[in-house]
């Protein structure tokens, strides 16, 4: 669906995918080649020559043709290695020309080649001790400097004292053969972990600028990759394949370049070369399946992933990112299975553990839900270590659950989530801040008296309700954004159809001078209330994302807002508004938007901003603060797009004052309807209602989940005013942001009923239960977002 809120960002640079590849914040890249090509099969000289460009390696790779076949007793361990098979594999080395640096005596050739002998079977001590007594003879023997580099550089993870040494001695090579790629290569192996990112590019480029090949190409662009410098890395890679076409993992990198910059096609028709080069590999299928996922294409990512787990059953992240799409597809049950696995072959998976607890809470097992939760507690990250997001988020999960459980059974008009949760827990939570609160008092415990909601089978609703969830899985779905990263979500889209059904009976009900029942009390419906409606059903579709009213919050929170140090084009006329929006329109990625812009202004260089500025209906000629719209570049060349609103005390009055206007005359007009059949009335509700939501939309008053409230009540109230929404939202538009780059409620009114395709509302409408009553408990409307329908209700196009 559509998330919405303060500070809304749109980031290009998907980091998620990023972070489930790499464990670590440096490493080398030669290192993670090396342990990629044996996870894909690179194990055996006959794979070697299948795949020969992915296993070639600068890394000496010592092979004992006697050791092809592993039941030859001739493949003993190395530590018992004697001196005739040492000097075996030297001479066999010298043979192969595979020596470096070699000189003119024979002797000292075999000499060097014990060493290196030593280094492949992993004897660095000895290797440095016999290249140590070498040089003794002679301090400038390249070979065994070099040698004795690389044995402290296999050292150095176990001690950065060796990682010095290692750097010393090769320097000394390159100063003694300036003009030897290989080199400056592994010293760019040893640099990278120590994070010395800079240095290790350079000697790769030097690199290739001696000798260019396959190797060298892919090994600086996976460096430029961790580094996030995204198109070099693609680049690199690029070259690297067009020096040696069989190379899969390459193929698989540079469709990660183009995923990580959002270019979600391109990466997808990259992932399957790589698949035509391999048709078994897994990872490729894997990052299929999470581009599909990021496209919203929900069924062929379930392919992709399903593929995956057809060659390994057991592949962890692949098993995690099903679960997760599940989750977010609104199939949880199916989702806590992908979870229970992913546990049951990684027990402190923090990711699966917490999915795991947030699927149980959300279709109300509580006692299963906080069972995984506390498990992730646990996992105290170590000193210096960073928090995961799942460790940060699940003190307030927890707490959010607690206080779900204890209110199970209340009738939700009875009391109000804003008000009843603490003011700084609301804050820090909306804003994912570490759990650190003064004088924080926990909810109470699960109590035993509460029961977990149990299954509810379709059928065992009568035909009135069966009828009532068939219609709002229909309207919901007229909610979906047909745009890149906005899965369906089925459970999202029967809650907000609720939305919708519920916000047209109350609305029904004021017009025609009845009262409402909202926090304890009975009254005449206001405006928030008719929002709060949606909020409900939000809130409990998804207890992950805290979604609050944001003039709730502490004081204080309201006044922080963003600074941001970049060039400005400010839009009050909105000329610079316009300007965006047109380029917005006329580009398909984020980073060519800078060219666009740099035409308008000639100060915009690595960014600009542009602030809105909203007219208003009920003081002609007065404007408020609208949002910012930012866009910056970085060194590397990727880029940031966000949205943020400013969540000040006063800017939140104008907006409210202006809102509860439209909702007065709303209400008027909407009484006056009821007693009459004229079309006018019926359209100029329909401005109204749209003219109200466009003032939400802009001042954005929700933590999440702004976007699909402020839908839900749309079509509610329209419905309530005798006119049905029948059509979609366009692909690529969002509804917040139609009304926030739009200049007037007018023009937003417009554009919305242009594809609303608005028609006569059928009376059986009317014959549907009551929402507020069927479902008045939070048990009672998680049992209905957690029934299948999907075999009972007839399908709409």
């Amino acid at each position: 669906m559509a998330p919405a809120g303060r500070g809304v960002v749109v980031a290009l640079s998907l980091l998620y995918l990023c972070r489930a590849i790499f464990s670590t914040e440096y490493f080398s890249t030669l290192t993670f080649f090396n342990s990629e090509l044996h996870k894909h099969g690179c194990s055996s000289p006959l794979e070697w020559e299948e795949y020969a460009s992915d296993c070639e390696s600068s890394i000496l790779q010592l092979e004992d043709p006697d050791c092809e076949d592993g039941n030859n007793p001739a493949c003993e361990s190395v530590f018992s290695l004697n001196a005739e098979k040492i000097l075996s594999q030297a001479k066999l080395f010298i043979e192969q020309k595979r020596f470096p640096f070699a000189v003119d005596s024979q002797d000292t050739n075999e000499e060097l080649a014990i060493g290196y002998v030593l280094i492949g079977n992993g004897l660095y001590d000895e290797a440095i001790k016999h290249f140590s007594v070498l040089l003794q003879g002679d301090p400038e023997l390249v070979s065994a400097i070099y040698g004795r580099g690389i044995a402290y550089g296999k050292k150095s993870l176990q001690d950065i004292k060796n990682a010095e040494l290692a750097l010393y001695e090769l320097s000394r090579v390159t100063a003694l053969e300036p003009n030897s790629p290989e080199v400056y290569e592994q010293r760019a192996e040893i640099l990278s972990p120590l994070g010395r990112i800079s240095e290790a590019l350079s000697d790769l480029s030097k690199a290739i600028q001696l000798h260019p090949s396959a190797r060298l190409y892919r090994h600086r662009g996976t460096l430029l990759f961790i580094s996030e410098d995204y198109v070099a890395a693609m680049e690199d890679f690029q070259q690297s394949l067009e020096l040696k076409k069989n190379q899969p993992i390459a193929m698989l990198y540079k469709g990660l370049t183009f995923f990580h910059r959002g270019m979600l096609k391109e990466a997808i028709d990259t992932f399957k070369e790589a698949l035509k080069l391999k048709s078994d590999f897994i990872d490729a299928y894997k990052s299929l399946g999470q581009a599909y996922r990021e496209l919203g294409e929900f069924e062929l990512a379930m392919e992709s992933f399903q593929k995956a787990l057809m060659l390994n059953q057991n592949h962890i992240q692949s098993l995690q990112l099903r679960g997760m799409m599940l989750y977010h597809h609104g199939s949880l049950q199916e989702a806590i299975g992908n979870f229970k696995r992913c546990l049951q072959l990684e027990p402190y998976n923090e990711v699966c553990q917490y999915m795991k607890g947030l699927s149980h809470v959300a279709m109300g097992q509580f006692y299963e839900g906080i069972k995984a939760q506390t498990k992730v507690m646990l996992n105290d990250p170590l000193l210096g270590q960073k928090a995961s997001s799942e460790y940060l988020k699940v003190k307030y999960l927890r707490e959010y659950s607690r206080y779900l459980h204890s209110h199970l059974d209340i009738a939700v008009s009875e009391y109000n989530v804003d008000q009843d949760l603490p003011g700084n827990f609301k804050n820090h939570w909306a804003k994912n801040l570490p759990f650190l609160i003064e004088d924080y008092e926990e909810q109470p415990g699960l109590q035993p008296h509460i029961k977990d909601v149990l299954p509810q089978n379709f059928e065992s609703y009568n035909t009135e309700i069966q009828k009532l969830i068939c219609t709002a899985d229909h309207l919901g779905a007229l909610m979906q954004y047909n745009t890149s990263g906005f899965l369906p979500n089925r459970r999202i889209h029967r809650a907000m159809g609720m939305a919708t059904i519920e916000v047209m009976q109350a609305m029904q009900k004021t017009w025609s001078n009845s009262k409402v029942r909202v926090n304890g009390k009975t009254r005449q419906m206001q405006w928030r209330d008719m929002f709060d409606i949606a909020v409900k059903w939000r809130r409990i579709a998804d207890p992950d994302q805290p979604v609050l009213w944001l003039d709730q919050m502490p004081a204080r929170s309201l006044s922080r807002g963003f600074n941001n140090h970049i060039n400005l084009i400010r839009a009050y006329n909105p000329r610079g508004l316009v300007e965006v929006r047109q380029a917005l329109e006329n580009v398909n990625k984020v980073e060519d938007l800078l060219p666009i812009m740099k035409q308008f202004n000639s100060k915009t260089r690595d960014g600009f901003t542009v602030n809105s500025k909203v007219p208003s209906l009920k003081d002609p000629g007065k404007e408020y603060d609208g949002f910012t719209i930012t866009i910056t570049g970085d060194r590397v060349g990727n880029m940031l797009f966000s949205v943020e609103t400013q969540t000040t005390e006063e800017r939140t009055q104008q907006y409210q004052l202006e809102i509860e206007s439209l909702y007065k005359d709303l209400t008027a007009k909407g009484k006056a309807l009821m007693l009459s059949t004229e079309l006018g009335d019926a359209d100029a509700v329909c401005n109204l209602i749209l003219s109200l939501v466009y003032y939400f939309c802009n001042l954005m008053p929700l933590s999440r989940g702004s976007s699909v409230v402020a839908y839900s009540v749309v079509m509610g109230a329209l419905m309530a005013s005798g006119k049905e929404v029948v059509g979609r939202i366009p692909p690529g538009k969002l509804v917040d942001f139609e009304a926030m780059t739009t200049p007037s409620p007018d023009r937003f009114s417009k554009t919305a009923k242009s594809w609303m395709n608005l028609k006569s509302l059928p009376g059986w409408y009317q014959s549907l239960p009551s929402v507020a009553e069927t479902f008045p408990t939070t048990r009672t409307m998680v049992e209905v977002l957690n029934t299948d329908a999907s075999s009972h209700c007839p399908k709409k196009s």
